[in-house]
């Protein structure tokens, strides 16, 4: 073992042994324990990653596993990836990602319920459209909405007929909609990209990101073809949106961008307000953007996008100053989630433009975590994903939980 992974082992393991016994939480916070995001259930993933791979205890997961439910679980309609039945039943399926059974009636209880929901939320989704009215994030995204519901679907019950339905309205999605006179993307949301109404979005906006716009549903429909599984419209679908982002794709000296969102002015001008790249950050910046398009030209086998999007990577992971914008070792939008991201995209790839870079991230990861341990838990803002991600930087094969797939980025 290298100098560098036995450091992030170390790392990682520094971490899960802080996490070993959950604490207490108060009955107003019990929502948090059934949280991928925040609570219990995303620190459950960390501990059923060290137990598959022998170097932590199943005791230790089960009691994490525990806790994820021991307030109850949500199945309402808002229910999603993050939170509730979806949630659970990811880390459930997790848990026996090597082939065997640890909580088969929990486990098929549980998709019993999610499978039930995932309909409810499509006939719903359905509806909507046939009114011809535009969606919120909650409907689509990955975060809160069916795309995240289908990642999860895809990953661990990909013959589970809810995860056509989700594919097929994600293919509707896509089509457009005659809003005020004016033809606008089918996931086009009128409200502002923190979910609320505000004056500087009057007619809502367009989201290029993977974790709340339309890069996820490029992600997820491509993640689904590449393992043989289309619905009618799919090509179409992945068409469509790869031409928007071609559309939309910005150039500059440091390689091409994208913008995070489009204002209905911007959209009619066909220019963006942002001036340049922001945050390389797997949520909203060129590694989550370049990641989806790389996972959509490899299910088309589309060469030369696949460079393209692998070029925009590479070239993001070569530019100091975006870089420099990277504050944190998060998932999300820090250190971790573009390490992450990196890895998964550079076991793709056309060439090693990407990852010539890997080891440097790794090293980068690392080092910002020894001034960070006072963190979040979570797993997407806090120290739960930084230590996923260090665990990757450790070894050569993919996490044998598949904990990244709620990332959409395998």
């Amino acid at each position: 073992m290298s100098a560098l992974t036995n450091t992030a082992s170390g790392a990682a393991q520094d971490i899960a042994r802080r996490l070993t016994t959950p604490e207490p939480l108060a009955t107003e916070s019990g929502w948090r324990t059934q949280s991928l995001s925040k609570g219990a259930a995303g620190v459950a993933l960390l501990h059923i990653e060290r137990a598959l791979t022998g170097e932590g205890s199943w005791r230790t997961a089960h009691t994490w596993v525990t806790a994820t439910a021991g307030n109850g679980v949500s199945a309402a309609d808002d229910a999603n990836l993050l939170f509730g039945a979806p949630a659970l039943a990811f880390v459930l399926h997790a848990a026996e990602a090597d082939g065997t059974t640890r909580y088969g009636p929990a486990r098929t209880g549980v998709d019993t319920h999610v499978t039930a929901l995932t309909h409810r939320r499509v006939d719903l989704a359905h509806a909507r459209i046939d009114r011809g009215a535009l969606p919120a994030f909650s409907e689509y995204d990955l975060l809160h909405g069916l795309t995240g519901i289908g990642a999860h679907l895809l990953q661990h019950i990909p013959g589970n007929d809810a995860l056509g339905r989700v594919l097929t309205y994600l293919v509707r999605l896509t089509q457009p909609l005659q809003i005020d006179d004016e033809t606008l993307p089918g996931w086009w949301v009128l409200h502002d990209p923190g979910g609320k109404q505000a004056d500087a979005f009057p007619g809502g906006h367009g989201n290029f990101g993977i974790a709340h716009g339309i890069a996820g549903p490029l992600a997820l429909l491509a993640q689904a073809r590449r393992r043989g599984i289309t619905v009618d419209g799919h090509d179409e679908a992945l068409h469509t949106i790869s031409t928007w982002l071609d559309t939309w794709r910005q150039p500059a000296d440091s390689g091409p961008w994208w913008p995070q969102w489009i204002n209905r002015d911007q959209l009619r001008t066909g220019r963006p307000a942002q001036l340049g790249p922001l945050r390389p950050s797997w949520c909203y910046g060129t590694p989550g953007l370049a990641r989806a398009q790389q996972l959509a030209a490899i299910a088309t086998m589309d060469t030369a996008r696949q460079h393209a999007a692998e070029h925009a990577f590479a070239s993001c992971l070569s530019d100091p100053a975006q870089l420099s914008r990277i504050t944190d070792t998060s998932l999300c939008h820090g250190w971790a989630g573009l390490f992450q991201t990196a890895w998964r995209s550079a076991r793709d790839a056309c060439s090693l433009e990407i990852s010539v870079h890997v080891p440097a991230l790794a090293d980068r990861l690392i080092q910002q975590r020894r001034a960070r341990l006072g963190e979040d838990t979570g797993l997407l803002e806090g120290t739960t994903g930084l230590a996923l991600a260090l665990r990757t930087a450790a070894h050569t094969t993919p996490p044998i939980s598949g904990w990244d797939s709620c990332l959409l980025i395998n």
